[in-house]
């Protein structure tokens, strides 16, 4: 989960972000984080529609190329 100071750089400096929810390019949610809660990130997309999504996804910037993570994954080791 991204802390609050990094998504308070992400916002202070408009960087555009990628949520991916599912293994589904199509689904992740690109745009400027907007405002967050302990719980939730909202996100304005470029159609300046604002999104609310858990703050349990993956935020990866959106220039760098799209990293599959399994949410909740963190920390599990394989046996």
């Amino acid at each position: 989960m991204m802390t609050d100071e990094q998504l308070d750089e992400f916002r202070v400096h408009g960087v555009k972000i990628r949520v991916v929810r599912d293994s589904e390019p199509e689904n992740d949610v690109r745009g400027i984080v907007v405002a967050w809660d302990d719980e939730s990130v909202m996100i304005r997309r470029p159609n300046r529609n604002i999104v609310k999504v858990s703050r349990a996804y993956p935020i990866q910037l959106s220039s760098l190329p799209r990293e599959l993570v399994v949410p909740g994954a963190e920390g599990r080791a394989d046996s």
